[in-house]
């Protein structure tokens, strides 16, 4: 797992442990059951406070992305893949508003760009 972190972003760090092991989680590069590093080792390897680490893993359990287990460690959580899916959906809404905007820009309507998705759709996705 490599987790890149800024101290000149403004984002807190924990966040930034966060963001990347979620993206990475329902993304798919993380699959259920996959152990986790310690929060100890993860610390030790991103040069941190064990504090924070323990936070961002803590975030994740919430969010059910994670399970720890004493003695154990910790796993990317394989029950709740409903949760993971309204995720994912939402990051491609995010996607979607962005492209959209995009397209205004050009000009490009509504029409070319489904018209074009088609087109993609039809080449199994894949622009030759």
């Amino acid at each position: 797992m490599n987790i890149l972190l800024s101290t000149s972003s403004g984002e807190p760090i924990y966040m930034q442990i966060v963001r990347q092991m979620r993206g990475s989680i329902l993304q798919g590069e993380l699959l259920p059951g996959t152990p986790l590093p310690s929060i100890r080792q993860l610390a030790k390897d991103l040069q941190i406070s064990v504090i924070t680490t323990k936070r961002a893993y803590n975030e994740l359990e919430q969010e059910g992305l994670i399970d720890s287990m004493v003695g154990k460690g910790s796993f990317v959580a394989g029950g709740n893949q409903e949760f993971i899916r309204e995720q994912r959906i939402r990051m491609l809404e995010d996607k979607l508003r962005e492209l959209l905007e995009e397209c205004r820009s050009i000009p490009v309507s509504v029409d070319e760009l489904i018209e074009w998705i088609r087109l993609l759709e039809n080449e199994g996705g894949h622009e030759e």
